[in-house]
């Protein structure tokens, strides 16, 4: 099996790591291009055995299944380009949330599927969002799935909940970063701690509380109340971040989704109003 990515850039050079450290894949079953140069070239230092194109084009003929990594803005031009050199045997994975199934299903005779990665995936863990057109088969999700569970766990979900099933599993390390940095950052400016030692505390923090809720048997709210005695500290610090932050989760929820529907708004119109003319 050949795999094919178009857009080594940041989610792209990760999977293509991740399959490669996993052992998934061997490098010369992947293949890759990207408009700029100098990322296919480190990826081909550090990888020799990878394949890499000068055109998307020569990446999907030579792939079963291509991955397209590319910024929601770019996927049109990429698909108009590799669309009449695909075959009905492929399958075409599209990583980019506001893109939709029926987008891609209206434009290209092979198989699609939707997959959402995250950066956690760099370490074999987290989730992969695994969403399905209608051409493709059990077998097609099976494969896709067991080359996913080498780096994640695969979880199929509906293409509906794509952006708020991002928001946590994707976006979540991002938002669970700035909490930390914000607060390893008061740590030191209240107590001058050593910047190095407070963020190994919290990253140790992060690591075992991750294990207590996924292999710990714990929930968020079990966890919160096993640590948390009734007028203790952590609850007085728990009642403070209950007032101080109210409401701000939902706001970030609907903040997420108002650009999604932008970005959706302005790909629904390229995709359509360019057929029309």
């Amino acid at each position: 099996m050949n795999l094919g990515f178009i857009g080594t850039g940041s989610m792209g050079s990760l999977l293509i790591e991740a399959f490669i450290q996993s052992e998934a894949l061997k490098a010369e079953q992947l293949s890759a291009s990207n408009r700029t140069k100098d990322k296919t070239k480190k990826l081909k230092e550090k990888y020799p055995e990878l394949r890499i194109y000068p055109s998307n084009i020569e990446v999907a003929l030579e792939s079963d299944i291509v991955f397209i990594c590319v910024k929601p803005l770019e996927f049109k031009n990429v698909i108009d380009e590799i669309k009449n050199v695909l075959l009905p045997s492929q399958v075409i994975v599209s990583i980019t949330s506001p893109i939709l199934i029926k987008h891609l299903e209206d434009q290209l005779p092979c198989k699609i599927a939707k997959i959402i990665p995250s950066i956690t995936n760099h370490e074999r863990s987290g989730a992969s969002l695994c969403m399905y057109g209608n051409k493709i088969t059990e077998e097609d999700k099976q494969t896709l799935e067991s080359l996913l569970e080498s780096i994640s766990e695969p979880l199929r979900i509906s293409e509906q909940f794509t952006r708020v099933t991002s928001d946590i599993s994707s976006c979540g390390p991002a938002f669970l970063a700035f909490f930390i940095q914000n607060f390893v950052d008061a740590a030191v400016e209240e107590t001058g701690i050593p910047k190095e030692e407070a963020t190994r505390l919290a990253s140790e923090m992060v690591l075992g509380t991750g294990k207590l809720l996924t292999t710990g048997g714990f929930t968020p709210e079990t966890l919160k109340e096993r640590v948390s005695v009734p007028g203790g500290i952590t609850a007085e610090g728990l009642k403070m971040m209950s007032n101080e932050l109210h409401g701000v989760f939902n706001q970030l929820i609907k903040t997420t989704h108002a650009k999604y529907e932008e970005d959706l708004n302005k790909i629904e119109s390229m995709f359509y109003d360019s057929s029309k003319n």
